[in-house]
């Protein structure tokens, strides 16, 4: 693990104000986000309903920086082209949704569209042990995905150390999603993790009006976490 590794914030936008995105996303990447995270949820695969396409091409001309689409939808192939007309930077896959997922990583990359795959808690390693050579990033849930503002399970640290050792030297990022907090960060960038998303860690007791806030919630988990490495 090298002392020069930078973490990437990623602020999840479902914690955001619902009725003022465009102001929040400016918010967040005025107050130092790396990335700006869309979680897509479809009621289905996951049981909350979010943003569909027409959503996120609204978001899309407010995002200066990077907009990472976590597609939580089943089935997904069918949406992948939509989702990347409406801007998305990287468009992240859960292996469950799909019963081919090397032809949905294909369908991704064939739109131009950095490649995500993700695996909820209890789903192992060898799901994308054989993806590692096609993917630029493997998403790990500590959390059952679905909802903001649960505990980080903890197995997800052990999870996110033997997939670095997987990952070798493929240029692959680690993206860790669920409960990322100041208490919980340190221990999963130790392990490996190179971006963290975080939603209530970053919004909560801030707003556009106090945006501030945001800029200090991203400072402390940044902190917390460039001190594990």
């Amino acid at each position: 693990m090298t002392a020069d590794r930078s973490i990437l914030i990623a602020p999840s936008i479902l914690s955001a104000d619902f009725a003022d995105f465009g102001r929040e996303i400016r918010a967040i990447e005025d107050q130092g986000a790396d990335w700006v995270h869309v979680d897509v949820m479809d009621n289905h695969f996951v049981p909350n309903l979010t943003f569909g396409p027409q959503a996120v091409k609204a978001f899309r001309p407010h995002v200066k920086t990077f907009m990472d689409v976590h597609l939580m939808i089943s089935p997904v192939d069918p949406s992948i082209e939509s989702y990347a007309e409406a801007g998305a930077d990287m468009i992240t896959a859960h292996v469950e949704a799909e019963s081919h997922i090397h032809r949905t990583v294909q369908a991704i990359r064939a739109t131009g569209c950095k490649v995500g795959i993700s695996l909820n808690p209890a789903t192992p390693l060898d799901q994308v042990e054989y993806l590692l050579d096609d993917v630029d990033m493997v998403l790990l849930m500590t959390v059952n995905p679905g909802y903001g503002g649960q505990k980080f399970i903890t197995s997800g640290v052990e999870k996110t150390r033997r997939l670095k050792q997987m990952i070798g030297d493929r240029p692959v990022l680690i993206q860790v999603d669920g409960g990322v907090t100041t208490e919980t960060a340190p221990a999963v960038v130790a392990a490996g993790a190179d971006v963290l998303v975080a939603g209530s860690a970053v919004f909560r007791g801030g707003s556009v009006d106090k945006p501030d806030v945001y800029g200090a919630n991203i400072r402390a988990l940044r902190e917390a976490a460039q001190a594990a490495i």
